[in-house]
Order: structure tokens, then C-alpha cells, then sequence
């Protein structure tokens, strides 16, 4: 009787153990749905970094990892908050109106950083700049603009030549630069002048374009900038010496305040659903999943970052002040936009190169049948990066831009949650073969540059800091055996000039290495410190 019962078990394992998955898929799927539907909805707003509705995120995030049995490893509970940004904001107080016409601030109109901070009003004619009146220059016709010049430095120059000769103000028009560029400028530290200086946008423009008589009344105030973000941290302690990392960022755009919506003009809520809802559920998904397991040769350290669409806030101030040591650290996995899984275009898995080991614990992990695009670089527009520069393996998963990328209209209805159970299968898959391993090895990449529309062929070897808030670019890491590295450029450099080319930000930087091709010498200038240095380069 026992054989046969034992038989009969033996027939039924398989049905078992399909039914018991089936039931676990179920309710991840279940869950995934719950976590991205209120994630991307209107109650949150959008969830920009530093506003109430990244609060009620952080707060819900917490309160998942507290369920799943998460010990809280933030600074706080499970929050750790850190510093934005410092620069300047646009106070309530400022205003600009055209005869009877108000222009809003920070779109139409933009109080440049060295502006005094006054009110004036008067009438004003167009081609006339004479003492104890507001000038009107039109950037197109007044002012030459030399492409490797900083414009911001140009404008300064026009304010400061315009008080000396008597304007109560200035407001340049028709100028080539855009809102984004310009309210980028508002970080930069600058010393006030004695007069307003205002720039306005292609709309601005036309309504002093269009007049025929001109009156302005004009207010200008800053506010200090002392904004926050908050990152979530869980931990699940095996008392293991090593620890692996999991991570995805929880942050999004508002209403596109930080002028990084791909939306021109849109106000609304970008809900953020696939950027990145679905790679904040997978991680509370992989969290509870790993808790239930019997997975136990490391602990497992679970991060939602926030200030990743500000420049990776998040996650380099956690590798700066880690709530655990650093040193324990195993590998780290990224999950950003892992909602749209589509069969033809596949999984995208980014990083494989900075350990040796990803090769083969990937090969055991992806199912027959599932595309898969690898890329070796361990840097790139997200927060894996941050631990890459920290001489961490990483693995970074991702399922493709769309064209709700940054816009109101990602959307937690357009999710592909079949898509998404797995590519948590997958993550799960590698985290459990990575069991039977010990310590991964570390090795560099090859760097790609990104964020930038700007096409090259030629690299300087250096990783940016994304999180600079003033003029130039800061060095945040530099590749051996690269043109950098051989010229003596150190990381904390700061890199204010390529060649000819001024460099104020990223998009400058980018911009100027399009015009060199390999085999050309150039010279960087940086700031090292309090001292400026200039180094010749071979690229």
C-alpha cells in the first residue's frame, strides 16, 4: 500500500509543484498591479523629488518592506534623506507684465542668476538704450554670440555694460537658448549686479514683438533652493559577511517642473508608471519573494532611490553614506523601466562586464525563448552607476524606451505585467544562482558617454558626476589607459574648457567632443581645487 502511495505521489509532484507556482505567479502579478496602479496615480502627482507625493511613495515603499519582514536600514526607520540641490528658485513674488499681458515665471520669463533683485516699471521703446530706462535687447540682432563662449557669461557682460550706461533693467529677447537651458543656469553661484536682467522664451518674445506701444512693470526675488529627496531601505540580515544589492529608483517627474519632460508645453501629471513604478514593484516583489526563500549565503539590502531623474541623487549619496559597510558588498542589480517587455525587442541587460562571473549566471538564468540584448559598459543614465564607480559588479535590467518615455501618458493600464513576472524570474533566477558562488570579482568596462544628442567618435575616458549643480563638469571617475587618465586629469577635476569650447554642462561637453576625431590633440582646462590647470590631450 505504501508503494503505491508513494507512487502516486510521485505522479503527482509535477501537477503539485505547477499548481503551487501557478498560485505564487498569481499573486505577484496581483501585487504588481496593486504597487504600480497607486505608484502612477494622481493621488501621488507624479512624484517628483522633494515634493509630498515622493513622501507618500517613500511612506507606502516602507510600509511593503515592513510586510514583507524587511528590517528597516535607513537612516530613519527606512528613510535615509538627502540633499538636492542649493541654487536659486524663482520667488512667488517676481512678475513681468507687458502692458496689460503677464508673462509667467520661469516659462515665459526667467530672471537670470546675477539679477539684482528690484522692481521697476516704465514705459519703453524698442531701439531706443538710453539712461533711466529698461533696455530691450534682441539677442538675434544685438549681441554676437561666439559658439565656444558661455552665453550665460555673455549676457552678464551686456547687464553690466547696460548699468554702467544708466538701464534700470534688461530683458534680452529672441535668443537661441531654451527654458531648460536657462533655468539650469538659476544652480550656478553668481554675485548679484546692480540692475533685473530677465530672458524670455520664444512666447515672451512675440508679446513684446507684437506691441506697438511697450509698458512693463517688472518684479524680481529669489528664494533659496534647499530641496530633499528620501531614499527607502530594507534589509534582510542571514548574518552573512557578504551582501547583495537590489535596486530601483521611485522618483519621477511631476509635472515636469524640473523641465524634463518630453511633453513641451504639458502641465499635467506624468504619472510614471513604467519609469519607474514597475522596477520599484519588482523590487518589493523580489524582497518578499527572497524573504520566503532559502536563500541564506548572503544578506540582501534593498534600496528605492529617489533623485534619480535629477542626476542619480539617490543612489551616490547612499554609496557616500551606505547604513551598512560598503566592503560586504556582493554585486548590485538595477531595475529601471521593466513594465514594457516586448517579445521582439526583448530584455536589455546592461553591465555583464564588470564581472567576470555574469556571463554564465545569466546563461542559467534567461529562459528558452526570451530575446535578450547584452551590454557590457557598467555605467550608464541610471542608478547602477553609482555602485559601478564603487568598484561593484552590476547588472542593470531594462525593457526598452517608448514613446510614453517622460510623458503624462505612462500609464500603469499600459504595462505588461505577464512581461514583467519575468523579468523578475529572471532577476530571481541569477540572484539564486549566485548562492552557490562566492564573491564576485570586480572588473572596469569599457565606458560609454550618454545623455547627450550630440554624435561622436572619440572619448576623453571620463565618468561625469551627474549630480553637479554648478558650472562645468566634475569628475567623478577615470578610465585607465583613456586620453584623460594619460594626460593627468584626476577625478574631482573640474572640467571647465575642451579646446575652444566653453563647458557649462553636460550638453556642452557632449557637444564638444563631436567636433574631434581620433588622432586629434586638444587641451582640457580644469579646476583642481582652488588652482586651474590646463592638460594636453591626444585623443
Amino acid at each position: 500500500m505504501m508503494k503505491h502511495t508513494a507512487s502516486l505521489l510521485t505522479l503527482l509532484l509535477p501537477f503539485i509543484l505547477v499548481n503551487a507556482q501557478k498560485k505564487a505567479d498569481r499573486k505577484t502579478l496581483g501585487n504588481l498591479q496593486s504597487h504600480i496602479t497607486y505608484l502612477a496615480s494622481d493621488k501621488l502627482d507624479g512624484r517628483r523629488t522633494g515634493t509630498p507625493g515622493e513622501q507618500l511613495a517613500a511612506a507606502y515603499i516602507a510600509d511593503q518592506m515592513k510586510q514583507a519582514g524587511l528590517h528597516p536600514r535607513g537612516d530613519s526607520g527606512y528613510l535615509q534623506v538627502f540633499p538636492v540641490s542649493e541654487g536659486k528658485q524663482i520667488s512667488s513674488s517676481s512678475r513681468m507684465k507687458v502692458n496689460t499681458t503677464y508673462l509667467e515665471a520661469g516659462q515665459q520669463f526667467i530672471p537670470l542668476p546675477f539679477s539684482a533683485e528690484k522692481t521697476v516699471t516704465g514705459d519703453v521703446l524698442p531701439e531706443v538704450k538710453e539712461p533711466g530706462n529698461i533696455w530691450l535687447i534682441n539677442v538675434k540682432e544685438d549681441v554676437e554670440l561666439n559658439p565656444h563662449a558661455d552665453p550665460l557669461d555673455v549676457y552678464r557682460q551686456q547687464t553690466r555694460e547696460a548699468a554702467r550706461s544708466g538701464a534700470t533693467a534688461v530683458i534680452f529677447y529672441n535668443g537661441s537658448e531654451n527654458v531648460a537651458d536657462v533655468s539650469r543656469w538659476l544652480n550656478r553661484p553668481s554675485e548679484p549686479l546692480t540692475i533685473p536682467a530677465l530672458w524670455l522664451d520664444n512666447s515672451g518674445s512675440k508679446t513684446l514683438e507684437n506691441a506697438a506701444t511697450i509698458n512693463i512693470d517688472l518684479q524680481v526675488g529669489f528664494s533659496a533652493s534647499k530641496r530633499t529627496g528620501t531614499n527607502v531601505v530594507g534589509y534582510i540580515d542571514n548574518k552573512a559577511p557578504g551582501t547583495i544589492v537590489l535596486g530601483a529608483h521611485f522618483d519621477h517627474l511631476g509635472h515636469g517642473e524640473d523641465h524634463n519632460s518630453l511633453a513641451p508645453g504639458s502641465k499635467t501629471i506624468h504619472h510614471g508608471a513604467d519609469d519607474n513604478a514597475s522596477g520599484t514593484a519588482a523590487l518589493l516583489e523580489l524582497a518578499r519573494q527572497l524573504k520566503e526563500s532559502r536563500l541564506h549565503k548572503y544578506n540582501y539590502l534593498f534600496i528605492a532611490f529617489s533623485g534619480e531623474e535629477l542626476g542619480l541623487f539617490g543612489s551616490k549619496y547612499f554609496t557616500e553614506h551606505s547604513t551598512i559597510p560598503a566592503s560586504t558588498f556582493n554585486y548590485m542589480i538595477n531595475m529601471d523601466m521593466v513594465g514594457r517587455l516586448d517579445t521582439a525587442k526583448g530584455l536589455q541587460v546592461g553591465g555583464i562586464g564588470t564581472s567576470p562571473s555574469w556571463p554564465a549566471l545569466l546563461r542559467h538564468a534567461i529562459p528558452d525563448g526570451m530575446r535578450v540584448t547584452y551590454d557590457s559598459s557598467g555605467v550608464g543614465p541610471s542608478d547602477h552607476t553609482s555602485f559601478y564607480l564603487k568598484n561593484v559588479p552590476v547588472l542593470f535590467f531594462f525593457t526598452g524606451t517608448h514613446n510614453d518615455y517622460h510623458k503624462p501618458s505612462d500609464e500603469a493600464a499600459k504595462i505588461n505585467y505577464d512581461g514583467e513576472l519575468r523579468v523578475i524570474k529572471v532577476v530571481y533566477d541569477v540572484v539564486a544562482k549566485s548562492n552557490d558562488t562566492d564573491k564576485l570579482m570586480f572588473t572596469k568596462t569599457r565606458d560609454k558617454q550618454t545623455g547627450s544628442s550630440a554624435r561622436f567618435t572619440v572619448t576623453l575616458g571620463i565618468m561625469p558626476d551627474y549630480t553637479w549643480q554648478k558650472a562645468g563638469i566634475r569628475v567623478d571617475g577615470v578610465s585607465d589607459g583613456k586620453p584623460a587618465s594619460k594626460a593627468g586629469i584626476l577625478t574631482n577635476d573640474v572640467i571647465m574648457q575642451l579646446g575652444d569650447h566653453s563647458i557649462t554642462d553636460l550638453e556642452d561637453y557632449m557637444q564638444a567632443l563631436s567636433s574631434f576625431k581620433k588622432g586629434d590633440t586638444t587641451t582640457v582646462k580644469v579646476i583642481r581645487g582652488e588652482a586651474e590647470k590646463v592638460f594636453n590631450v591626444q585623443f
